[in-house]
């Protein structure tokens, strides 16, 4: 039973990650209908912030988060007015052509600049650490990210629920052409929303680096997997790809040690296959 239970909070922890990263993805295409391809980049772009922050100025992450976060907001509010923006309203696969055009440059700009080598931070103030529960052991890092995670899709579901601007992106989301005959600027909504998501897989990125390496492939699987957590909770619905995220990570860690490590993800997208083809609108698709 103590086995179980292991296994089961280091899924829930890595789940937590991952719902973290779709978070972003979910916010942009169910405000804009588009898929951003490059999201993965996003994540890989923001712990080379860390990384680079931890070993030449002695930065903790748990400190450069924050620049993450916000490197990659103007990142990706910037990607938005120059690329996106001439791409909304037009079919799907024009935005996704041209964020999988972005996702290649941000990849092999840092295989150029950084190497394809991992780079690892030698000691963080989370590294190696880990907290007993009873008979259980977490680790000090994942937890603290899932803490994290836990609090960002709070305050952005809080923000997007409660809030005028948030019910200022709710009314363009559900209709475009009636927000603006309303007075709302759904030019700067689309910005914003794409500058939040981007905020979102940043502040994932500036954490990640307390434990994980960085190379410039490392956002292809979690984009990939962010893509369906997105996919089988519902695009554009936030409490679904929370939910998703936790069965990811669940169905993950439990096939990874059942079964063997190398089916784990065959595994998730077997879940994956099954709930597009039952619900191909999602777990909580409308």
């Amino acid at each position: 039973m103590t086995l179980f239970l292991q296994i089961a909070f280091d899924g829930i922890l890595n789940g937590m990650l991952y719902a973290l990263v779709a978070l972003g993805l979910t916010l942009i295409w169910g405000v804009m209908d588009v898929i951003n391809f490059a999201h993965g980049e996003f994540l890989m772009i923001a712990m080379y912030v860390s990384y680079w922050l931890g070993f030449l100025m002695n930065i903790d992450p748990l400190v450069s988060w924050v620049a993450s976060g916000v490197f990659v907001f103007l990142l990706a509010f910037v990607t938005y007015k120059l690329m996106v923006s001439h791409l909304v309203g037009k079919p799907a696969l024009s935005a996704l052509l041209a964020t999988f055009g972005l996702s290649m440059f941000l990849k092999n700009l840092c295989l150029n600049r950084f190497s394809p080598n991992f780079k690892l931070l030698p000691v963080t103030v989370l590294s190696g650490k880990t907290i007993p529960v009873g008979s259980l052991i977490l680790s000090l890092p994942q937890f603290v990210i899932a803490v994290f995670s836990l609090a960002v899709i709070f305050i952005v579901y809080h923000f997007i629920a409660s809030t005028r601007m948030g019910w200022a992106i709710q009314a363009t989301a559900m209709d475009k052409e009636a927000a603006e005959l309303m007075g709302i600027d759904t030019e700067k909504i689309y910005g914003l929303v794409f500058g939040l998501g981007g905020a979102c897989v940043g502040i994932a990125g500036g954490l990640l680096p307390t434990y994980m390496p960085v190379h410039p492939e490392v956002g292809s699987l979690f984009g990939l997997i962010a893509f369906i957590c997105v996919a089988m909770g519902g695009f554009g619905s936030i409490t679904g790809s929370l939910f998703a995220s936790l069965l990811v990570g669940l169905v993950e860690a439990f096939a990874g040690f059942y079964i063997a490590p190398i089916f784990k993800y065959v595994a998730v997208f077997a879940l994956y296959l099954v709930i597009v083809m039952l619900k191909p609108k999602g777990l909580f698709g409308w």
